[in-house]
């Protein structure tokens, strides 16, 4: 992908952080945006923060039949749709045996199957429109590495990146590209989601709350929609945002490949010589 003007993106979330940025930056570049998200308060107040061709729909990620509506509603506008940014998301946090299982659906449901839901919308447009297109997928620096008390999430947003990876090897040959956003701490509202988890608000959270303080010292939004931009142009499969992150990455590289080593030398796995 060269050039977006003209074209039509979709972006879920786009009522606030990364979502409305990325929204920001599209039309920036020419793009017309169609600007969905759950809270329609919030998403009539984002509209007029962008400059440039914009329209809204309410959408629930979790809702196959809305976001049908929601494709729906972005032909209507555009009369077609090429950049489809599986944005939406939630967390929570707590300890294993001690999450309600309504709470792990709650974020399943919306930072999985919100993005299952829109890739099994908006591929079949795809295909019929026949001219390509590109699929950005909101995961996480949490698709790659653990953290303590955030296991929703991170299972979540592993999910994610597996799902995603299969479709940049699936989608290439039809000249439909992938790329799977992971950033770490963004100046978000993503930390405070948890407020709506369907068990209930917990003022005494500890692990939540420290995770909205690392939110509150996150990078700006608007640099991760920027990087972003880059990175579809360059067809990156994956978009880090924070380089200092490698190291943990070659921290999980290590354990993958000890471990690895350790079966590879095991006589009970030798190849057969005969």
């Amino acid at each position: 992908m060269t050039d977006i003007t003209g074209k039509t993106a979709f972006i879920t979330g786009a009522a606030s952080g990364i979502g409305l940025a990325l929204a920001k930056r599209f039309t920036a570049a020419g793009a017309n945006v169609m600007m969905a998200d759950i809270n329609a308060d919030a998403l009539a107040a984002a509209q007029k923060t962008v400059i440039g061709t914009t329209a809204t729909v309410v959408c629930d990620v979790a809702d196959p039949t809305s976001v049908k509506s929601a494709a729906d509603a972005t032909l209507a506008a555009f009369g077609a749709v090429h950049i489809i940014v599986n944005n939406a998301g939630v967390s929570t946090a707590g300890k294993p045996g001690n999450v309600p299982l309504s709470d792990w659906r709650w974020v399943m449901d919306i930072n999985l199957m919100g993005v299952v839901h829109g890739v099994e919308t908006f591929l079949p447009i795809l295909r019929d429109q026949g001219t390509g297109g590109y699929f950005i997928n909101t995961a996480s620096m949490a698709g790659h590495l653990a953290a303590e008390g955030m296991g929703p999430y991170n299972a979540s947003k592993f999910a994610v990146v597996g799902y995603s990876e299969t479709l940049a090897q699936e989608l290439a040959r039809e000249k439909i590209g992938v790329s799977i956003l992971c950033p770490a701490w963004v100046k978000t509202g993503i930390a405070d989601a948890y407020k709506n988890r369907p068990s209930g608000f917990d003022a005494d959270d500890t692990a939540q709350h420290m995770a909205v303080e690392a939110v509150a010292n996150g990078i700006n939004a608007d640099v991760v929609a920027d990087w972003t931009y880059d990175c579809m142009m360059a067809r990156r499969l994956y978009i880090f945002t924070h380089p200092h992150f490698h190291t943990f990455l070659d921290q999980r590289k290590a354990l993958l490949d000890a471990d690895a080593t350790a079966a590879a030398a095991d006589p009970r796995f030798a190849k057969p010589t005969g």
